[in-house]
């Protein structure tokens, strides 16, 4: 996989670092942008599960009133 450098804050990466429980500041930027990945495919998950929901209610049969 290819690498990517970037500069941060030390002062951000050292919370990252302690928040995250690892001494390695590459090791816990890493977690942190892998945890933010992952949510954001259990929110897709999510609101797929609960589109399908709603479009299996609209393709239900509906009844007349009246």
């Amino acid at each position: 996989m290819a690498k990517v450098t970037v500069s941060l804050d030390a002062q951000l990466v050292v919370e990252v670092m302690v928040l995250a429980g690892v001494g390695n500041p590459q090791d816990a930027v890493e977690l942190v942008v892998r945890d933010y990945i992952a949510r954001g495919h259990r929110t897709e998950a999510k609101i797929a599960e609960r589109d399908e929901a709603l479009r299996e209610i609209d393709a239900g049969p509906r009844t007349n009133e009246g």
